[in-house]
């Protein structure tokens, strides 16, 4: 049994490799908006700070990737596991709020490489797209 265990946290370790190695892994960073034309409404940088600006809501929101952490205007996630498939891919990601903390998942599938749409397993009509902000 417990080398069962060891040879699947082997496989699953090796995957993670090779999905992190892939060239064809969807790059996440970055500033992403609700609607490419809103992008400096929902941001702002405060020196080489990149951040939200008062209003963002209200312009579709949005979100900024650095690395393993996801940072939305009221929340504050690290990315636990990744994996892709194709264009699709799905995060795993421990988040914080000011209130809370929870685990949420997110299923992503790439359009192109400035834009994602975010799906939501068992409710086929429901997504929301994103666009990747140009980087000032």
């Amino acid at each position: 049994m417990a080398s069962r265990k060891l040879v699947t946290l082997g496989a699953t370790l090796i995957s993670l490799v090779f999905a992190a190695a892939s060239a064809e892994a969807l790059d996440l960073n970055g500033a992403w908006a609700g609607d490419a034309d809103n992008c400096s409404k929902v941001f702002a940088r405060n020196g080489a700070q990149l951040g939200f600006t008062d209003m963002s809501d209200v312009y579709g929101g949005g979100f900024i990737v650095d690395g393993d952490q996801i940072v939305g205007k009221f929340a504050r996630c690290r990315i636990k596991a990744r994996k892709d498939n194709g264009p699709n891919v799905n995060l795993i990601a421990a988040c914080a709020t000011d209130i809370m903390l929870s685990s949420i998942q997110l299923s992503l599938k790439e359009l192109d490489a400035n834009s994602i749409i975010r799906l939501f397993p068992g409710m086929e009509d429901m997504e929301i797209r994103y666009h990747r902000c140009p980087a000032s």
